[in-house]
C-alpha cells in the first residue's frame, strides 16, 4: 500500500475528521489517479484511507478514518446503504431527492440524486472515478433504480484530470431512454431533463425554498407573480399551482425552447396553462 507522509503540523485537520488533504500538506508520496493511499502524519500515525488525485489541488481525499477499514465493494456497498436508509426515514415531501451528497455521506466526490426511481450520479474526483462499476452496483442495489445515468459534465473534473462524461450507466430490460421526466412536489408537478438541465437535471435544493414562495404568496394574496431569469419554472408553479389567478412572466429553457411565456392556474380545471409570448 502506497502511503502519504504529511508535514508537520498538517494533520490536524484530519484528525477533526476533515477529509480533504492540499498538496501543499504533503511532504512526500504518491500513487495512480482514484489509487487507495494510506495518510500518515510526520510521526507515522495513521489518519486515513484517502483516493489520490495528481493533478488537483486537493490531492487526497479521505474514504475513512479507521484504520482496519478495506476500500472494496463491501465497503461502497455499506456506505450507499447507509445514504439510502437515512433518506427513507427523512420522510421528503418529493419524488426527487438527494441520495449521496458527497463529503456528507463518506463518498467524497460523488453526487447522487434520484428521480421518480431514475438515478443521476456525479463522479466528480478520482477516486469515485476508478470505483464507478462498484459504486453503480451498489446503487442499483439498494435502491432498486431501473436506470441510473451519469451527469459529471462538470468543470470540476477537468481539475482532476478527467473528461467529461455524459449517458446511461445502467438500464434494466426494457427500461426507457428518455431523459425527460416529471416528478411530485409538495402539492405540484415538476418537469426536468436529466439531460439538458443544469447539474444532474434540478435545483433540489430550493424545494423548501419553493413552498416557502407559495405560502408568502397566499399569505399576502398575489394575484401576479413576476419570475425573471428562471430555468424551469418552478418557483412560479409553486405560486399559481395552489392558488387561483396567479399569473407568471418568465425566462424558461426546455430543449430548443427559449424565450419568455405567461402561464396561469385554472381553479376550475386544476390544470396549468402556458403560452409562449
Amino acid at each position: 500500500m502506497k502511503t502519504l507522509k504529511l508535514k508537520a503540523g498538517k494533520e490536524r485537520s484530519a484528525l477533526r475528521g476533515h477529509p480533504w488533504i492540499f498538496d501543499s500538506a504533503i511532504a512526500k508520496g504518491g500513487a495512480d489517479a482514484g489509487e487507495t493511499v494510506r495518510v500518515e502524519s510526520q510521526t507515522g500515525q495513521f489518519l486515513g484511507w484517502a483516493a489520490f488525485s495528481p493533478t488537483s489541488k486537493i490531492r487526497a481525499r479521505i474514504w475513512s478514518f479507521q484504520e482496519a477499514e478495506h476500500i472494496d465493494t463491501v465497503f461502497f456497498e455499506r456506505q450507499v446503504a447507509t445514504a439510502v436508509a437515512m433518506r427513507s426515514r427523512l420522510q421528503v415531501p418529493s419524488t426527487g431527492v438527494r441520495l449521496i451528497h458527497g463529503e456528507a455521506d463518506g463518498l467524497p466526490g460523488l453526487i447522487v440524486d434520484s428521480y421518480d426511481g431514475t438515478l443521476v450520479a456525479q463522479f466528480l474526483s478520482a477516486g469515485t472515478e476508478r470505483f464507478k462499476a462498484d459504486i453503480v452496483k451498489a446503487l442499483v442495489l439498494h435502491t432498486g433504480a431501473q436506470r441510473v445515468f451519469e451527469r459529471s459534465d462538470s468543470g470540476v473534473r477537468g481539475l482532476e484530470g478527467l473528461e467529461a462524461k455524459t449517458g446511461w450507466l445502467f438500464r434494466s430490460p426494457g427500461a426507457s431512454d428518455t431523459t425527460a421526466m416529471v416528478i411530485q412536489e409538495h402539492h405540484w408537478s415538476l418537469e426536468l431533463d436529466i439531460l439538458e438541465g443544469h447539474k444532474t437535471g434540478f435545483y433540489l435544493d430550493q424545494r423548501d425554498s419553493r413552498l416557502k414562495f407559495a405560502e408568502y404568496a397566499q399569505r399576502l394574496g398575489l394575484q401576479h407573480v413576476l419570475n425573471c431569469y428562471g430555468y424551469t419554472g418552478g418557483f412560479s408553479v409553486a405560486a399559481f399551482k395552489r392558488y387561483a389567478h396567479s399569473r407568471f412572466i418568465g425566462k424558461r429553457r426546455h430543449g430548443d425552447h427559449s424565450g419568455f411565456f405567461s402561464t396561469c392556474y385554472c381553479q376550475s380545471t386544476g390544470q396549468c396553462q402556458a403560452q409562449w409570448v
